[in-house]
């Protein structure tokens, strides 16, 4: 089966062959997956190990992998034709939110700031780990709803990032 992803943005061909084996954009990826809760998830991808935390929301999914937060969209063959016929794919939606329970360590922007695509926004910890969420799209801090020392729940809302005409 073939499916189109979007990551941050940008698109990936990702298809699963008969044997169980993954190709991304043509390209045989060995990778041991292993389920380890209800959204955790252990892969072993050429040798690497890689925990990556999935959060999904109404057909949007949130990545946590080593740290670092990605947004994106899967879509099957029946979807993407579906999509294009609708003007095309999806962007980013600029809300951040908690991809798991946890504690903000530090908000590194304010209500009014420009940002990038990758930008490091907000380090939660959750874990034991300091995960860096990160900006998914271009765009200025529309809203923050924490602060540093403030735990939060899985899903709550960080922020949002809007463009200009927001």
């Amino acid at each position: 089966m073939k499916y189109t992803t979007l990551i941050n943005g940008k698109q990936f061909e990702m298809e699963i062959e008969r044997d169980g084996s993954l190709l991304i954009n043509g390209e045989r990826v060995d990778v041991d997956f292993l389920n380890m809760g209800s959204s955790l998830y252990s892969l072993i991808i050429d040798n690497r190990s890689i925990e990556l935390a999935i959060d999904e929301d109404n057909g949007q999914y949130q990545l946590l992998v080593d740290g670092r937060l990605y947004e994106a969209q899967v879509l099957d063959e029946r979807a993407l034709f579906l999509a294009n016929r609708r003007g095309g794919l999806g962007n980013a939606s600029g809300e951040i939110k908690a991809p798991m329970p946890g504690l903000i360590v530090e908000v590194l922007v304010s209500v009014g700031d420009t940002v990038t695509e990758g930008q490091t926004v907000i380090i939660l910890e959750s874990m034991k780990m300091q995960n860096e969420l990160k900006a998914a799209q271009d765009g200025i801090i529309k809203e923050i709803f924490v602060k540093a020392g403030q735990t939060v729940d899985k899903n709550a809302p960080l922020t949002t990032i809007g463009g200009d005409e927001d």
